[in-house]
């Protein structure tokens, strides 16, 4: 092996034609490749470098870069020995790459099986391909073809080219170090120098826990609230204005002073991803510290519990969370003084289901765990002449706190609500009994992977919990369910206590993702992430790493945007609902603005979204609201870290109240939004139907049958929306699945895709326009068979 490293230079030697320059640079390639080999020597075998996990897989995560080919000018290597045969070389080279000795040799210099099958086959090609190779390899190739060599020596230059395919080779354990995360509590060392009192208000819902942690909080000289929601920040920061104590409230869209001349006060209310970890406080109080396991926002809950420089920290939650917090606790050198709680009100399982809605009466609840159930509840309900309040997730703040006071209200006549589990916190509703319509939700387990599953015993207390609150009308809680076979799994679930917390949420932040894209320049954000996380090394017993899912959809969706790397994280970290195609399409909107140093103003967001905007007529009508207001959130979001380039909050704030008075408006008549749906889709369905029997009889030619089968359904006159929203998130594919379902007879189909938001109705309308203006003159052209062979194809590509 040493002869095969200092070979090139004994070759030079026997030509005395060789240049000065010529011989340096040979110089330079061995001595490169020399200090290389004795560096790897040293370096721990790759396979062990991940215990557990499937070194192939983390292999797999590593992009090969392209080599570049040698540019010098002159074939130095083809000069001194001749030029190669391609043929005797391609030899020579399947034999080194089938050599077991080699492969051992490559694979204690981290290139496992899955990377030596790539880099040999690169090689194989950069050797084959390549006019003019590096000198020394040349030299030494030639050494071997003429028997003055062995195809052995071809290793270190190998190595060297694998190095530059697989740069992370070369820094391994810098990788591995940067991604340890075994002990996250020395991360924060202003507030490990800190002697923190750690108090744990332990209960479950109506105890009086976060009470007792407020009432620390605002007899305080200063300090923070960190809350799960905007709304709860927002109630702690009226509330504290209210009894006199100046508070101000910071969330990731909004920012408020309790002083006018917007001097920041001693108190702060924030949700908790907003909260600081360099501001001293003397009480903080986190709220919702079960939250510590939730697998997509824990890692905010972690942060702020390890992080927070306060004399004393106020920790609030189920009683599940004490044995994790007393570990972490050990982790930090701190005690954890546990107070527990009892329920001020008593709360009784029936012993009967409600059977029907008819059923309901004054101070119901009634949870739902989708939108299809909300619509439908609500609908049988108000049918039966009872009015009805209706919260969900999607619903603006302001919506959901106009419903709340609209149930809570002694002298409103609406005394029955229809709501998702988005009532389990945030909200203070007068609840006399929550009725669960179903114990089945759709969750994200750990993979990733969504699946239909009974509620936890956590989130059945949670939500139960809110029946019966101390000093409202309702003082004694009720909760039942609406199907009979639901009411044993039900009181199995409130028999329990909620599940003991065993792990608390990590995420990868910034400055180390930073330092990872300074060894792995060539890797995108999302690749990142990846070989980030299987890289990483987490103590299982306390920690486990956040789903990336949705920063890794984001990163991918604006990859091909230039942005700095800096600037490409804080996009991606925005709080985007990914299932919403024209916020998804907005997102993409700003950050090619964004990159191109352009700022993003109030008339580029209205004219994308469709402004002016009116009152909703349709279900879908509402449903376009939520998400132009939620691309509104998304405008305020990014306005605070980029404020230069999104400089009209002011104005996009203002635009937003506007947007939720008509969503309010809307959902207080939700059920005659549900009634045009109905009209609409029965409409479509007698269109179909006489046209089905027009054919039948064999009165109508083709192009009279088009035209009447896309004659206009009626909508609103707020088309404006639509139009921007149909060039965002549909293609002709869009309208061939709908001309299909259309010619079929297919009403229910069309009304399906509609509620999904694969199409909207404006698009449906205009589609009827443009074949009511073609006639005849398409009908050659798009004859019904085409059609159908196109709308089956487009099927087909849909499932």
């Amino acid at each position: 092996m040493i002869r095969s490293v200092f070979s090139p230079l004994w070759t030079v030697s026997r030509f005395s034609l060789l240049t000065e320059s010529a011989t340096f640079k040979l110089l330079h390639h061995n001595a490169e490749i020399f200090k290389s080999n004795l560096r790897y020597t040293n370096i721990l075998q790759y396979h062990q470098c991940r215990g557990k996990k499937d070194d192939s897989k983390v292999s797999a995560l590593f992009k090969p870069v392209p080599v570049q080919s040698n540019r010098d000018n002159i074939n130095i290597g083809a000069e001194l020995t001749g030029k190669l045969d391609k043929g005797e070389l391609l030899k020579i080279l399947n034999a080194f790459t089938q050599k077991p000795e080699i492969k051992r040799m490559c694979a204690e210099h981290g290139l496992d099986a899955f990377l030596q099958q790539q880099t040999f086959a690169s090689f194989r090609r950069y050797c084959i391909d390549a006019e003019n190779l590096p000198a020394d390899l040349h030299i030494i190739i030639s050494d071997i073809l003429q028997g003055a060599g062995h195809p052995d020596d071809i290793l270190p230059y190998f190595l060297r080219f694998a190095r530059k395919m697989f740069p992370h080779l070369d820094c391994m354990e810098d990788l591995k170090q940067i991604s340890d995360l075994r002990t996250p509590a020395n991360w924060y060392p202003h507030a490990r120098a800190k002697a923190r009192k750690i108090i744990f208000h332990a209960g479950p819902t109506n105890s009086g826990k976060t009470y007792h942690a407020m009432n620390s909080f605002m007899k305080a000289k200063s300090g923070v609230y960190c809350g799960p929601l905007k709304l709860l920040a927002a109630e702690v920061f009226n509330k504290c204005n209210t009894l006199g104590t100046p508070c101000d409230l910071v969330t990731g869209e909004e920012r408020k002073f309790a002083n006018a001349n917007g001097t920041p006060s001693s108190h702060v209310a924030c949700t908790v991803e907003m909260t600081s970890i360099t501001n001293p406080y003397e009480v903080a109080v986190i709220d919702e510290i079960q939250l510590l396991k939730d697998p997509g926002r824990g890692w905010a809950w972690t942060r702020a519990f390890l992080g927070l420089i306060a004399d004393e920290v106020h920790v609030c939650g189920e009683a599940g969370a004490a044995s994790l917090l007393e570990r972490l606790c050990e982790t930090t050198g701190e005690a954890v003084e546990i107070r527990e709680y009892k329920r001020l009100t008593k709360l009784t399982v029936e012993d009967s289901a409600l059977g029907s809605l008819d059923n309901v009466v004054p101070g119901d609840c009634v949870v739902c765990f989708s939108k299809n159930d909300i619509y439908s509840v609500s609908r049988q309900i108000e049918s039966s002449g009872k009015e009805v309040a209706v919260i969900y997730g999607g619903l603006p703040p302001g919506t959901k706190l106009a419903q709340a006071a609209k149930f809570n209200d002694p002298q409103n006549s609406c005394k029955v609500m229809v709501a998702t589990d988005a009532i389990g916190m945030g909200l203070n509703l007068s609840i006399r009994r929550i009725i669960f319509y179903s114990l089945k939700k759709p969750t994200v387990n750990e993979n990733g992977e969504r699946e239909i599953d009974v509620i936890s015993v956590s989130s059945a207390l949670q939500i139960a919990g809110r029946a019966g609150r101390f000093g409202t009308q309702w003082e004694n809680g009720f909760v039942t369910v609406f199907h009979p076979d639901d009411l044993l799994t039900l009181k199995g679930l409130l028999s329990q206590q909620p599940e003991p917390l065993t792990q608390a949420g990590l995420h990868p932040t910034a400055d180390q993702i930073e330092l990872y894209a300074y060894h792995l320049p060539d890797s995108t954000l999302s690749n990142l992430m990846d070989i980030f996380v299987s890289l990483s090394t987490v103590d299982d017993s306390l920690y486990f790493m956040c789903n990336i899912d949705d920063f890794k959809f984001l990163a991918e969706m604006i990859q091909h945007v230039p942005l700095a790397l800096r600037a490409r994280y804080v996009f991606c970290c925005a709080p985007i609902n990914r299932k919403m195609p024209f916020v998804c399409a907005m997102f993409l909107k700003f950050a090619r603005q964004f990159s191109k140093n352009e700022p993003i103003t109030f008339d580029f967001v209205v004219s994308n979204c469709g402004w002016p905007f009116s009152l909703p007529n349709t279900i879908l009508e509402l449903v376009q609201l939520e998400t132009v207001f939620d691309v509104m959130d998304l405008y305020l979001w990014l306005s605070y870290r980029f404020p230069d380039l999104f400089p009209n909050a002011a104005l996009i704030r203002e635009t937003q109240k506007d947007i939720d008075d008509l969503i309010q408006q809307g959902v207080f008549q939700i059920t005659k939004l549900l009634k045009n749906a109905e009209n609409a889709a029965a409409d479509t369905k007698d269109v179909n139907s006489s046209v089905t029997s027009s054919r039948k009889s064999g009165t109508e030619n083709s192009a009279t049958t088009t035209k009447d089968v896309y004659s206009p359904v009626p909508i609103s006159k707020n088309s404006g929306f639509q139009r921007k929203n149909s060039e965002n998130t549909a293609s002709h594919t869009n309208y061939l699945d709908t001309i299909q379902s259309v010619q079929r007879g297919g009403g229910r189909f069309t009304q399906e895709i509609l509620k999904k938001g694969l199409i909207t109705q404006d698009m449906l309308n205009k589609l009827h326009q443009e074949w009511g203006r073609t006639g005849k003159s398409n009908a050659a052209t798009y004859d019904d068979e085409t059609l159908t062979k196109k709308g089956k194809k487009g099927t087909r590509r849909k499932k």
